[in-house]
């Protein structure tokens, strides 16, 4: 990866970094709740770039290296949920992204998000087609409150969990939450998951910016209807097995867009398992050409 740059976006900072030929097609991947870019995994970066992708990944506001907003109202999920109105919603992360792909002077890019990051790219897609040439959302939903319920345990423990006192014990959090809503049917991958939250946690440990964005989420409109107008080609791919955003979320998101490719992977989970990495690589470079293709004729 390159070394990590930090350019201004809609009145905050955004950390990135890039891989790959700067002339190649731009793919900008965004990640999900209280997740750092660096949970986008090297080698499946590498993958993507081998691909002939110059692949782009950024931390979201209050999470990594981006702007932490540490005066911000608090967030309360749960508020949010019932219509109290948070300290931002998802279509200021999706502000946020737009600046920075104004900052990397690239024109527009393809764009994947995974859970939250879906939400932010379905809604920049919404909010700025001219930056979108392509998209694709993985374990995410419309934000719709009739589908991709979680299960309760999960929803629970995302609610009552409290910080960790220190680097060991948010490692262990981390595992105890995988361990939870992690893919059955694929090996549990203990140390690549304790590397990276090691990582994130010498980063830049804040559980009450993860608080902030779970709150975005959750206080955020129903986009099924927007999505209708979604022009570019687009990829929806969920795991069968995931607990906390249901199938159902994706199966949704794929029905709302026209023409959208849904994938789905059984004994896949709400994680990126190792062993689909070549099969997600392979399913977003076909996106990326026909993104590529609509754009050469139009």
């Amino acid at each position: 990866m390159s070394p990590v740059r930090v350019v201004p976006s809609n009145g905050i900072s955004i950390a990135y970094e890039t891989l790959g030929n700067p002339s190649a097609v731009p793919v900008l991947l965004v990640m999900g709740l209280g997740g750092q870019m660096i949970a986008w995994d090297d080698d499946f970066c590498t993958m993507l770039a081998d691909r002939g992708h110059h692949v782009i990944r950024f931390d979201n506001r209050d999470i990594g290296l981006s702007t932490h907003l540490d005066q911000a109202a608090p967030g309360r999920p749960v508020g949010a949920f019932l219509g109290r109105r948070p300290a931002y919603v998802i279509a200021d992360m999706a502000q946020d992204t737009a600046g920075l792909i104004a900052q990397l002077d690239v024109g527009s890019v393809h764009v994947v998000g995974v859970s939250m990051g879906g939400c932010i790219s379905q809604s920049l897609t919404l909010g700025h087609p001219q930056l979108v040439r392509s998209l694709t959302s993985i374990s995410s939903s419309t934000g719709s409150r009739r589908v991709g319920h979680p299960r309760l345990d999960v929803a629970a423990t995302l609610l009552l969990r409290k910080p960790a006192k220190d680097r060991e014990e948010a490692i262990a959090l981390s595992e105890s939450m995988f361990r939870r809503i992690g893919s059955p049917g694929y090996p549990f991958d203990v140390e690549r998951l304790r590397r990276i939250s090691g990582l994130a946690y010498d980063r830049r440990y804040d559980p009450a910016g993860g608080r902030r964005q779970f709150a975005a989420i959750l206080g955020s409109p129903d986009r099924t209807s927007a999505l209708r107008s979604v022009a570019v080609p687009a990829l929806v791919m969920h795991g069968e097995a995931d607990p906390l955003i249901g199938v159902s979320g994706g199966a949704a998101t794929a029905a709302a867009i026209p023409h959208a490719r849904f994938v789905r992977f059984t004994g896949m989970g709400h994680d990126l398992p190792e062993p689909l990495w070549a099969r997600f690589a392979d399913e977003i470079t076909r996106t990326v050409e026909a993104g590529e293709a609509r754009r050469a004729t139009a």
